[in-house]
C-alpha cells in the first residue's frame, strides 16, 4: 500500500520579489507542514509550477493542468500535478472592483458609459505531490477542490485536502479502489496488473500522430544510443506525454539519465550539460534552443525533428529496421495495403486510440525480443549468494549474432540502460513479465511472421491486448462522478480569492488518519517468482551463414597433424603441417586445435621434446594470429590454460613453458578478453561447486522439473550454472543463517582463488622475459622514451593489474 498523496501545496505570486517583466512564486501553504519519513518535501516546486515564469496577465485565462516530474537524489520520481488559475490581484486605477451580483455586470457597465477599472490577474497554483503516477485522478482531485472554491459549494476545503493523505492505494495487482474527497464525488483508481510494464494510456499513439513513423524511429535510436533529446511545444501537457511515450518505447530498458518533461525557464542552462537527457521546454523559448549544437530537437506542434550535423545517428540493424517500419505501417495505416484495390472493402471504424497505443508498443516489444534474442545464454554468473552478481558477455553476443561491427547494438550494449537491464533481469529466479515470455519465443515464430503478414497482425494484436489488459484489467469500470466547475466560472468579474486553509484543522484530521492507518497491519503483495525461461540460443540475425572452411576434411587435417606430432612421426608431420596451418584460418579448425591439445593434456602428455614443442608453438601462434573479437575470445581462452601446461626441459631443473613463446599477440593486452575469460572460469567453478554439494545432486533435477525448466529434462551434466543458481535462489530464504554464511564463504573462496590464478596468468603473458623488448605491454609511442623508464612503468602496471584481480 502507498499513500495517495504526499503533499498539497498552494503557490501564489510573490509581490515582494516582482520584477519588471518576470516575477517569482512563493509557497503560501503546504500540508503537512512536517516532512514525511522517507519522502522529503520537493525543493523548487514553485519554479516548476510556472515553467514559463511568473507573469501577470490582463486577461482572464482559463485554468490549466499539467504534471511535472521531479527526481530526487535517490533517483525516485515525484509527480507534481499542477492546476493553475488566475485571480484579480491589482487595480491599476487604485480603486476597488465594482461590486456586482451577476456575471455580466462588466458588459452592462460598458453599455451605461461607466468605465470598468482595469485589472491584472496573477496566477495561483494548487499542487499535489505524489510518488504515484495517476495524472487523470489528480486532475479530478484538483479540479474538485477548485470547483468547490470557485462555485462556493458547501464543503469545507480543509476536509477535502485532508482526505488526500488518508487514502491508501495498492501499488499493483489490478484491483479497483473507490474513494471520495467528501464533496459528492465518486472516484476510482485502477491499478495495473504488473507494475513493471509502463502505463501509457494513449501517449505513444499521440507521439506517432504528431511526429510520424520515421521521426519517432530516429528519436528511438537516439535515446537508446544516449543522445540528448529536446521536445518543444506550446502545450505543457503534450510535452509530458511525449517524454512519457519515448521512455515507454524503451521498455524493457529503463532511462537512467536526466528526465525533465517540463523544464522551467530559469533552468535553461541545463540544456548545455554534457550528459544525455530527455527534456521538454515551451515553444516560447524556441530562439534560445536553436543554438544547441549537440541536441536533437523535436517540434511536437510542427511534426519535425532537427538532427545537428555533428551527430551521427546509428540506425537499427537490418533486417530489423525494415521489419519494424513495415509493422508500424501495418498498425498505424491499415488502409495502406488496400489503397490500390479496385473494389476496397467497406471502410471500418478506426482503432481506439488506447488500443492503437498498445499495438504500437507491441511492435517495439517484439523488436526488443528480436534484438536481445538469446541474451540469457551470454550471461556469466559470478556470484549467487547473498546477492546475484551477473556479467554480460557482450563480445560473445555480438559475434554469435553476426553484429560484431554494428554501431547501433554496440552502443546499446555499452549504455547504462542495458547495464541496468542485466542487473535487474539477469537473475534466473525472479518475477517475470510479458517481455520474458516474448524473448523466449523460438526464432522460427518470427520468421513465420515475415512470410505471412496475417500471422504478424495476429501476434501484434495478441500482445497489444495483454498490454491493454494490464492497464485495464476490469472491463466493467465502476461508475465515477467528479463535479466540474460551472461553465465560464473563471470569467466572473468578482471572484473570492482562494482562502487560507485552517492549518490546525487539516493537521488534526491528518493525524487522526495516521493513527488509524498505523493500527492496521500493512498489506504486502507477495511477488510471484519463477525460473526465468532461458529461451533459444543466440543465432545470427541474418540466419546461419556457411563457410567454406568448416569442412570435415580440414578438421581431419588438423587432427591428423596433431596426432603425428605426439606420435613423433616427423616425416608425416612435415607433410601435413603446411595444410594444417592453412586450415587454421578457420575458426572451427582453431577450436578443433584447442580440443585436441586439451585431450593430450588430460592424458599426461604435456611434456614435449624440442621438436614437438616447436610444432605445437607454431600451431598455437598461427591460431592466435587470426584470433579476433568476432570469435568471442573462445580460441584464446581455450589456449590460455594450455600455454601453462605444455613445456619442454631445457637443462636439468629448467623448464620452458609454451606461454614464453606466444607473448607477442595483441589479444593478451585486451582487457575485455581477460574479464570475459575470468568471468567464464568463475562461472564454471561456481557451477562445479554446487553440482558437488549433496543437496544439489539429490534434488536439483526434481526441483527444476517442478519449476518447468526444460534444462531439467536432460542429464546432470546439462544443468547450466543458471539452472543451479535458480534453485539456490529459491532455497535461500529457507536456509539457516549458518548454512547461508557457509555458502557465501565458499563462493568468496572460489572467486578469490580464481583472481589469484588469473593474476599469475596475466604476469606470465604480459611480462616479457627479455626486458630489452617492450613487446605489447603498451601501444607504440609516438615519441620514443628511455627503455628503462618504459620497462619500469610496464612492471608497475602488471603488478597493479594483479592486485586489482
Amino acid at each position: 500500500m502507498a499513500r495517495f498523496a504526499d503533499y498539497f501545496i498552494v503557490v501564489g505570486y510573490d509581490h515582494e520579489k516582482a520584477g519588471s517583466e518576470e516575477g517569482c512564486g512563493k509557497i503560501i501553504q503546504r500540508f503537512p507542514k512536517k516532512d514525511w519519513d522517507g519522502t522529503a518535501f520537493p525543493q523548487g516546486v514553485e519554479m516548476f509550477s510556472q515553467p514559463g515564469g511568473w507573469r501577470l496577465s490582463r486577461d482572464r485565462k482559463a485554468p490549466t493542468f499539467f504534471t511535472v516530474v521531479l527526481t530526487d537524489i535517490e533517483s525516485d520520481r515525484h509527480y507534481c500535478s499542477c492546476l493553475t488559475f488566475y485571480e484579480a490581484e491589482v487595480n491599476l486605477q487604485g480603486s476597488k472592483s465594482i461590486e456586482a451580483d451577476g456575471d455580466d455586470d462588466d458588459e452592462g457597465a460598458e453599455e451605461n458609459g461607466l468605465i470598468q477599472p482595469a485589472q491584472v490577474f496573477a496566477p495561483k497554483s494548487l499542487i499535489i505531490v505524489s510518488r504515484l503516477d495517476y495524472p487523470e485522478i489528480f486532475r479530478g482531485c484538483l479540479g474538485l477542490i477548485y470547483t468547490v472554491h470557485i462555485d462556493n459549494l458547501s464543503f469545507p476545503l480543509e476536509g477535502l485536502v485532508s482526505n488526500l493523505f488518508t487514502f491508501q492505494v495498492p501499488v499493483a495487482g489490478g484491483s479497483q479502489k473507490l474513494f471520495s474527497l467528501g464533496a459528492g464525488d465518486r472516484q476510482l483508481i485502477q491499478t495495473p496488473l504488473n507494475d513493471t510494464l509502463p502505463v501509457t494510456s494513449k501517449s505513444v499513439a499521440l507521439l506517432f500522430q504528431q511526429l510520424g513513423i520515421q521521426n519517432v524511429l530516429s528519436l528511438f535510436c537516439a535515446v537508446l544510443t544516449e543522445h540528448k533529446i529536446l521536445f518543444h511545444s506550446t502545450s505543457y501537457q503534450r510535452l509530458g506525454e511525449a517524454c512519457r511515450a519515448l521512455e515507454a518505447l524503451m521498455f524493457p530498458l529503463k532511462y537512467s539519465y536526466p528526465y525533465i518533461p517540463i523544464l522551467p525557464s530559469r533552468l535553461l542552462e541545463v540544456l548545455s550539460s554534457p550528459t544525455p537527457f530527455i527534456i521538454g521546454v515551451h515553444s516560447m523559448f524556441q530562439t534560445e534552443i536553436q543554438d544547441l549544437l549537440d541536441v536533437i530537437i523535436a517540434d511536437l506542434d510542427g511534426g519535425t525533428i532537427k538532427i545537428p550535423e555533428c551527430i551521427h545517428l546509428s540506425p537499427l540493424p537490418e533486417p530489423l529496421l525494415h521489419q519494424t517500419q513495415t509493422s508500424l505501417s501495418l498498425v498505424l495505416h491499415p488502409d495502406l495495403e488496400i489503397a490500390d484495390n479496385a473494389f476496397p472493402p467497406p471502410r471500418t471504424a478506426p482503432s481506439n486510440h488506447k488500443l492503437l497505443d498498445k499495438e504500437v508498443r507491441a511492435v517495439f516489444l517484439r523488436l526488443f525480443a528480436q534484438l536481445f534474442q538469446g541474451y540469457r545464454s551470454c550471461l556469466q554468473l559470478i556470484r549467487i549468494h547473498s546477492e546475484p552478481v551477473i556479467h554480460f558477455h557482450k563480445t560473445a553476443f555480438l559475434g554469435q549474432r553476426g553484429l560484431i561491427e554494428n554501431d547501433f547494438l554496440t552502443k546499446v550494449l555499452d549504455g547504462m540502460a542495458f547495464a541496468g537491464f542485466v542487473s535487474e533481469r539477469g537473475p534466473p529466479y525472479r518475477a517475470c513479465d510479458l517481455f520474458d515470455e516474448l524473448v523466449a519465443l523460438h526464432t522460427d515464430s518470427f520468421k513465420e511472421e515475415e512470410i505471412t503478414p496475417a500471422i504478424l497482425q495476429k501476434h501484434i494484436r495478441s500482445f497489444s491486448e495483454q498490454l491493454y489488459r494490464n492497464e485495464n484489467p476490469n472491463p466493467h469500470m465502476a461508475f465515477q462522478k467528479v463535479p466540474r466547475p460551472s461553465e465560464g466560472s473563471h470569467l466572473r468579474v468578482h471572484q473570492v480569492p482562494f482562502p487560507v486553509l485552517d492549518d490546525e484543522k487539516v493537521e488534526k484530521i491528518l493525524q487522526e488518519a495516521v493513527v488509524k492507518h498505523s493500527s492496521v497491519p500493512p498489506s504486502i503483495r507477495l511477488e510471484k517468482k519463477c525460473v526465468v525461461p532461458a529461451g533459444p540460443p543466440v543465432v545470427s540475425i541474418m540466419g546461419k551463414i556457411g563457410s567454406v572452411f568448416n569442412s570435415a576434411r580440414r578438421l581431419e587435417v588438423v587432427r591428423g597433424c596433431i596426432s603425428f606430432i605426439f606420435e613423433n612421426k616427423t616425416l608425416e608431420t612435415e607433410k601435413t603441417l603446411p595444410a594444417a596451418l592453412r586450415a587454421l584460418k578457420s575458426k572451427a579448425a582453431r577450436l578443433c586445435l584447442t580440443e585436441e591439445l586439451s585431450l593430450h593434456v588430460q592424458q599426461n602428455r604435456a611434456i614435449l621434446d624440442h621438436q614437438q614443442f616447436d610444432y605445437i608453438i607454431r600451431m598455437m601462434n598461427c591460431a592466435l594470429q587470426d584470433c579476433s573479437s568476432s570469435e568471442e575470445y573462445t580460441v584464446a581462452s581455450a589456449l590460455l590454460p594450455l600455454s601453462t601446461a605444455f613445456y619442454r626441459k631445457l637443462v636439468a631443473g629448467v623448464n620452458q613453458f609454451a606461454y614464453t613463446c606466444i607473448q607477442d599477440h595483441p589479444i593478451w593486452t585486451n582487457q575485455q578478453f581477460w574479464e570475459a575469460t575470468f568471468y567464464s572460469e568463475v562461472q564454471s567453478q561456481i557451477r562445479t561447486l554446487y553440482l558437488n554439494t549433496l543437496e544439489g545432486k539429490d534434488s536439483i533435477t526434481a526441483r527444476l522439473k517442478d519449476a518447468g525448466s526444460e534444462a531439467a529434462v536432460g542429464r546432470e551434466e546439462e544443468h547450466t550454472a543458471m539452472d543451479l543458481a535458480a534453485e539456490q535462489l529459491r532455497l535461500w530464504p529457507s536456509l539457516s543463517k549458518e548454512k547461508q554464511h557457509e555458502l557465501v564463504k565458499n563462493e568468496e573462496s572460489t572467486v578469490f582463488s580464481q583472481a589469484i590464478h588469473y593474476a599469475s596468468l596475466m604476469v606470465y603473458l604480459l611480462v616479457p622475459l627479455d626486458t630489452s623488448k617492450l613487446k605489447l605491454l603498451r601501444n607504440p609511442p609516438r615519441r620514443r622514451l628511455g627503455e628503462r623508464q618504459q620497462q619500469h612503468r610496464h612492471k608497475q602496471h602488471c603488478r597493479k593489474r594483479g592486485r586489482e584481480l
